[in-house]
Formats: C-alpha cells, structure tokens, sequence
C-alpha cells in the first residue's frame, strides 16, 4: 500500500517519482534539477507514454535529496553528464506503468471483475463490456489501500504516442508569468542577505581584516571572519556590497601566485615534450612510422581555461529552525549538496531539508557545493536565516573552472595520400584529459596522457573534456587532409569505415550544410564531427571573413542520440550548446597573473552577442535504440568546424583558443 495526504487531499504514491491525488492531480516527482535544458519536458513524455495521459496533465516537481532519486547512471542524486534521459529511460517508465496498472486493479476491484477486461486511456479507466469508466483521481484512494503490483510491459515502440512527439516545456506557462522559483528569488522571514569578499588568488587565507568601515554602512547587520574570506551580511545586497567594498583586507600568500598564463603555457609545453603518464591507446608502431616518414605534420592545438558565467550567479539560502537546517539551493548535485550540509553542521541527513530551485543556467557550475558550504558556515554564526548571493565579479573570478590544455599531434601520410599514423599527447589537469575520440581508420595510432595542473580549481563545464580536445582532433584531421590535397569531409568518410553512427551523421550534414556547393571568396565552410556522451554530432559551419575578423554566418548540425524522445528539446539543446560553444571558441578566455584570474566582469570577459549569433538548423538522425545525451555533446564540434571554415577562407590555421584574438593576432604578424 502506498498512502498519503498532501493539504488534505488523498494521495497514490506508488513508487517515489508518480503521485496521484483524489483531485485528479497528477505529479511527477523528479530528482533531476531543471536549469533550462528540458529535462523535465522528456521525463514528462516518459510518464505520460505509460501513464496513459497528455503530457499537460501532469506537473513536475522536484523530489528531495534522497537515495530513491539517485540518477542510476551516476550513482548519486545529480544533473550532469547528459544523463537525465538516459538515467530515466529505465526508471520512470515502470514507475509509471505499475501507477496505471495498480490503477486498472482498483478498478477491476470496485466493479468486481477481472483487471484483463479493462483498460487505461487519457487518465481515465474503462470497462467496456459494461460501460463503466472512473478517473484517475476517483481511483486513488481505492489504489492507494492496496498492494502495489508489479510493473506491466511497456509499451512497444510502435505504440508510442508522446514518446517522440513535440510538446511545449512543462514550466514555461511558469516561466513566462514568472511564477518559477529561482535560487534568487527565495524569500525566508528574518533573511539577511551576504556577499562574501576573497583573496583574489584561489586557496589563500585571510590574515587579517579591518572592517569597522564596512560596519558603519546602513544596513549592514554583521561581518563575519572565515579561515577564507570575511561575509558581510545586510538587510539587503546592495549594503552587502557596499560594506564589502569597504573591508580592508590582508591574505596569506600561496602557491597558486606563482603562476602566469605564460608560466601555464611552458609547464604544458615541457609536459608534451616528456614521456607520457599514461598511454591510453596504441595500435601497430606510430613512433617508428613517424621517425622514416619523409614529410610528417606536425601541429600544438591549446585550449585556455574558461568561466561557466550561468546567468543566475552563485546563490543559497540556509535557516536553522528548532534543529533541523533547512536549505533552499539552485543544485545540480543534491548528494554531495546534503554531504556538504551534515559535514558543516554535525546535523544527521533526516534533519537536513534540501529544496531545489530552479536554476538560472548551470553548466556544471552547479554540481560544486563550495557556494553552500560558505553559506552554511555563515548562518551557523548568526541568529538569521541567510542568503548568500555572488556577483558576478565573483563568479568570474573565484569559479571552478574549466581547464586549459594541450595537444601535441604528429602525423603522416602513405603514398596514396591516406593518414598513415596519428601520435596526441595531450597534456593539462585531469578533468581536461580524457573523450580524446578518434574514430578514424588509422593503422599506427597512439593517444596519450600527461597531467599537468598548476593548481587553478577547476570542475566540470559543458562537455568537460571533449570541448577541449575535439578542438585538437577535428581540426587536425583537417590539417591531413589539406597535406594530402584532398576534400576534408571526403577524408573523414572514407576513414570512418569502423564508425558507421559518425558517418552516418557526417553525410547527412554535408549534405544539410550544401558542402559541394560553392561560396563566394573571403567566404568559407569546415566541417567536424565528434562523439560525446554516448551521441554522435557533425556540423558544418560558415564564415565570412572582414577586414577587423571574422563572423559566423550560419551552422548546421546532426545528432545522433539514439531514440528521440523530445525533438522540440533536442532541437534547443543543439542550438543552444552551439551559441554556448561558439561564445567561446570566438571570444572566452581566463586569463591568469599572479595567481589571480583577472577578468571581472563582461568587457573583460566578452560572451557571445545577439547580433553575432548565427543562423542554426538542426537535423535529428532518429538512432532508434537507447536515449543518449544532448545537453553536452552539440558543444566539442563547435570549435573545429569554425576554425577549419577560417582556414577554408583564408588559409590561416587557428590552433589556439579563442578563435577572433588569436585570428586578429596572426593576420597583425604575417
């Protein structure tokens, strides 16, 4: 039996992600977080495809920290890795077959007959022997007194009726009226507000502070020492940064202010030029093909780090009340955000309450807790709920990072003008190794590993390393093709003869992308394709070259993601990890002196603008077998394809990031 009331209504709760009220109100309780990329649109599909309903029936709220909503991929209650689909796919489909089945038995009990003479259609369960038919709702509480069965079988393929369908996001009728709540929009009785001030260089301790000034601005209510910064908290955000301008503050000094982009630059170098730490794939003899061939290529491909800069900053709200902590958070990581909590507070995890916002963009930004764990520390010192906000300067300069990197590529060709060998090393912190993906049909082939980190945090960003090193093996393979004087999208067809998901996608956007037909001079196309969680992506991009640059015209894209459960979301996540990977493969950059990242704000740390934005199409490949991820893997081809449309137009090749600077420099010193 599974029962319960919610403000006095009767409840079927059969499994922890499907509830159904005796007021016909239908809830999906899902355990991933919502920040834009529609993950809760296709798990509505999910349900509504078992449960028998319109995917408008059915409201999505978001379930506590709490092992039942471990994403099965993960192992953990987390929204990374592409995986919301995917990690549902197995999940809430049975959660809402066994609802609609328990549903059916409760029928078939009240009307005494057998559960096989009845069935479940548009939330409504019907006898037609008899006639009789009773809502969802008018079933509930019978359903709720009684065992809960077994998932029936699922639905067919053939069958779907929402799977695959377009339908609008299920919050943005919220969205648009502005009834969705934000981190920055919760509102806790007695709140302070806090911004905390930092040592410009991550990791440094505070020595010492002078903040009777900071005290003596109206609205300030408290300022409080941590081992690593000083919180000034207000009656609101501006006297919270007002007081904070105001603090007088000393640090400790680490070992992070020895560094410099250039001193980053020569660790990376000296690291490629080192034997290897690992070598994570190795066919035939590279090395000796490399060292008796006559014309090698040879290429250095470098990646700078990056801020995640989502829209919504940094924010968490914390209250203690009568014991328990109680914790209103934009998460992407309720496990390690409800971890982070007891180990603070000595609390156990039942008297800890997580409650998830909505998200104002992620990106992986989000699946760190540093940002709670300051916001626990300071409520612990005072008698207020607190709500802890970053600004902006905040979020560029004391982010988790995405890491630089390096990759040093050595290859060459047999007579026929056929890559030969293919040697990358490549060489940065950990989370910028690894997803090196070379489908390629190479017979000598080694990719190898060094880590080299100067000690920057970094973290998770969007496609984490294959945005890094997508950029090195697209585009380099477009530099084989140029030595062995043949087609580029040509070159990558006849060596994905052992890939047949990257071709498939490869063709179809060639010919999407009008790839044989001709542009006009000071115009170019360049293709790449890549494979990233567990989906296949090409595009072809086109640029126009000008006298101050370059501008992206138009980009078109293919995915392969395996069955299509939200076209209409897929098609966003493509256009909108293009505008996101184009922001910085044209512009982004983190720039290190002193340790210190040194852009504050947007002028310094330029993203992509409205006006720059190019026209997009998408083509969705249906792959007809498992969900594979969307949100990320539209990013890595972004990259490559600009730079090879550069290179098509101009004949400059670009191998460092970001691509207008670097562009602009070249042209400035040939």
């Amino acid at each position: 039996m599974s029962r319960n009331t919610e403000q006095g209504v009767a409840v079927f709760a059969p499994n922890p992600w499907v509830r159904i009220g005796a007021d016909d109100r239908i809830v999906l309780v899902t355990g991933r977080s919502e920040m834009g990329q529609g993950a809760s649109g296709g798990q509505v599909l999910l349900v509504a495809e078992e449960l028998r309903v319109p995917p408008e029936r059915i409201t999505v709220e978001f379930g506590p920290a709490d092992p039942d909503y471990a994403n099965p991929l993960l192992g953990a209650q987390v929204t990374g890795g592409s995986t919301s689909l995917s990690g549902a796919w197995d999940q809430l489909r049975p959660a809402a077959a066994q609802a609609r089945q328990a549903l059916v038995e409760a029928a078939a009990a009240l009307w005494g007959v057998a559960p096989g003479d009845c069935r479940a259609d548009a939330g409504v369960v019907r006898h037609d022997p008899t006639g009789r038919q009773a809502g969802y709702g008018e079933l509930a509480p019978e359903a709720a007194m009684r065992p809960v069965p077994e998932p029936p079988p699922l639905t067919e393929p053939a069958d779907y009726r929402w799977i695959g369908t377009r339908q609008p996001p299920p919050e943005i009728r919220q969205k648009l009226e502005g009834r969705c709540t934000f981190g920055a929009d919760v509102k806790v009785p007695g709140m302070l507000t806090a911004v905390m001030a930092r040592s410009p260089v991550a990791g440094e301790r505070l020595r010492a502070v002078d903040a009777e000034a900071a005290r003596q601005v109206p609205g300030v209510r408290a300022v409080i020492s941590l081992e690593h910064g000083v919180a000034v908290l207000a009656d609101g955000l501006w006297a919270a940064r007002t007081g904070r301008e105001h603090l007088k503050t000393e640090w400790e000094r680490g070992p992070l202010a020895e560094w410099d982009d250039a001193a980053v630059r020569d660790r990376f170098i000296q690291a490629a030029c080192d034997t290897p730490d690992r070598i994570v794939r190795q066919a035939g003899d590279p090395e000796a093909v490399l060292q008796a061939a006559t014309a090698p290529v040879a290429a250095d491909y470098e990646t700078p780090y990056l801020a995640h800069v989502p829209l919504e900053t940094m924010d968490c709200t914390v209250a203690f009340e009568n014991g328990r902590c109680i914790v209103h958070v934009p998460t992407q990581n309720q496990s390690a955000t409800l971890d982070t909590v007891t180990q603070a507070t000595g609390l156990p995890t039942d008297a800890v309450d997580i409650h998830t916002t909505h998200l104002g963009g992620g990106f992986g930004r989000r699946l760190e807790t540093d940002f709670v764990a300051e916001a626990v520390a300071i409520a612990q010192r005072v008698d207020h709920p607190v709500h802890l906000v970053w600004t902006l300067d905040d979020e560029l300069t004391h982010d988790r990072y995405r890491p630089a990197n390096l990759n040093r590529l050595r290859g060459a060709l047999d007579e026929a003008g056929r890559p030969r060998v293919w040697s990358q090393h490549t060489v940065g912190p950990e989370l910028a190794l690894g997803d090196a993906n070379v489908p390629y049909a190479i017979p000598h082939l080694r990719l190898a590993e060094s880590e080299a980190d100067p000690g920057l945090p970094t973290g998770a960003w969007r496609s984490v390393a294959a945005s890094n090193n997508a950029f090195a093996v697209e585009s380099f393979i477009d530099e084989l093709a140029h030595a062995a004087g043949t087609c580029p999208f040509r070159l990558r067809r006849k060596l994905l003869t052992e890939a047949p998901r990257h071709r498939r996608v490869l063709e179809r956007v060639a010919e999407a992308g009008d790839w044989e037909e001709p542009l006009p001079e000071g115009c170019g196309r360049g293709i790449a394709v890549y494979h990233s969680f567990r989906s296949w992506v090409a595009q072809v991009a086109e640029v126009v070259v000008a006298d101050d640059g370059f501008r992206v015209e138009r980009v078109v894209c293919a995915i392969d993601c395996g069955i299509a459960i939200d076209p209409q979301g897929i098609e966003a996540q493509m256009e909108g990890a293009i505008a996101f990977g184009l922001s910085a493969a044209l512009r982004e950059r983190a720039t290190l002196a002193n340790g210190a990242v040194q852009e504050r704000d947007f002028k310094a740390y330029p993203l992509l603008r409205y006006s720059e934005m190019p026209g997009v199409e998408v083509h969705i490949i249906e792959g007809g077998d498992r969900p594979g991820g969307v949100g990320e893997p539209g990013v890595p081809p972004v990259a490559p394809a600009v730079a090879n449309a550069l290179f098509s137009a101009t004949g400059v090749r670009v191998r460092r990031l970001p691509l207008l600077p670097e562009f602009r420099r070249i042209r400035r010193t040939s």
